[in-house]
């Protein structure tokens, strides 16, 4: 069997042209450089050195090994490199589970210092609160991004550890060419004959709390679609199909659309970054703080910036 430090010894041979320059180079004594050299020759079973009063020189079958053994040495060093940040990371690959509109608003600049500052991979899950609530709890997820409302948290769970990254104010999302689209704010009561689209999860932060205001006023929602496609749900309410209870950060610009405030309070919707109560690995605490540095230049389109779009 080769040993890297017994190919060591022949590359720092042939760069030094003798077994002292190789001694001093490697900070081993000349015995030492020639046990390494005579136990490769021995497991090869042929001379790879010519030494004489000048130095010595590789042999052809020297030269031949010594090209292969930098490329070993270079992997060697390359699979060391890699173990070292891997370990310090704390991870390999890290999975992070978000919900749509701050996963593409949020995580993309944030993972891109990570992967900056540390030798890890990244993952992301799409999915709801609920979901990666679930999936983190199972040990499928290492963090999450979630949301909840700030007056109902339904997260709340000794196994999970939150931080709060930002709170936002609920607001109706209404089509640009509706009667809504430009009024003062609104009263829920005159929602009461539209088209809601919901979230699929009935349990989710927004269904939760469109139903007790729209209870409060004395009307059921009543249902268009159950969907947590940012795009079709813009594109149904662009449309005038329908209205959606939604936020400052999921609002695009792209449709023809209006985010308004109403009367009623719909609360607020809290973000949130959690992973499991352990100490969490390096990784997760790195990207933790970066997430919070980026929400701190973090900021969502205004409703009166909604209404220019």
């Amino acid at each position: 069997m080769l040993y890297p430090q017994q190919l060591r010894v022949l590359v720092a041979i042939r760069d030094g042209g003798s077994l002292s320059a190789a001694a001093q180079s490697m900070g081993y004594g000349v015995p030492t450089i020639a046990h390494h050299l005579s136990a490769l020759e021995n497991q090869v079973r042929a001379p790879l050195v010519e030494r004489n009063r000048r130095g010595a020189r590789l042999t052809p079958l020297g030269l031949s090994l010594v090209s292969e053994a930098e490329q070993i040495l270079r992997r060697i060093e390359q699979a060391e490199r890699m173990i070292v940040a891997e370990r310090d990371a704390g991870l390999a690959t890290l999975r992070i589970g978000a919900f749509a509109s701050i996963g593409s608003r949020l995580l993309p600049s944030a993972i891109r210092e990570l992967r900056d500052s540390a030798a890890v991979r990244v993952e992301v899950v799409e999915a709801e609160p609920t979901d990666v609530v679930g999936m983190l709890s199972a040990g499928e997820l290492h963090a999450g991004i979630i949301y909840d409302v700030a007056e109902d948290p339904a997260f709340v769970s000794s196994d999970i550890t939150a931080t709060l990254l930002f709170e936002e104010p609920y607001q109706v999302l209404v089509g640009g060419g509706s009667s809504f689209a430009d009024a003062a704010p609104l009263e829920v009561g005159e929602l009461a004959d539209a088209d809601w689209i919901c979230a699929r999860n009935d349990g989710e932060a927004s269904n939760r709390i469109l139903r007790r205001v729209c209870h409060a006023a004395g009307f059921d929602p009543r249902l268009l679609m159950r969907t947590d496609d940012l795009n079709m749900i813009h594109g149904l309410v662009a449309e005038g199909l329908g209205v959606t209870l939604t936020t400052a950060t999921a609002f695009d610009s792209r449709f023809d659309v209006r985010l308004r405030p109403t009367v009623a309070d719909f609360g607020r919707r809290r973000t949130s970054f959690i992973h499991g109560t352990e100490t969490p690995p390096p990784a997760v605490d790195l990207l933790h703080r970066i997430l919070l540095d980026r929400v701190a230049m973090f900021r969502p389109a205004t409703p009166s910036e909604s209404r220019r779009a």
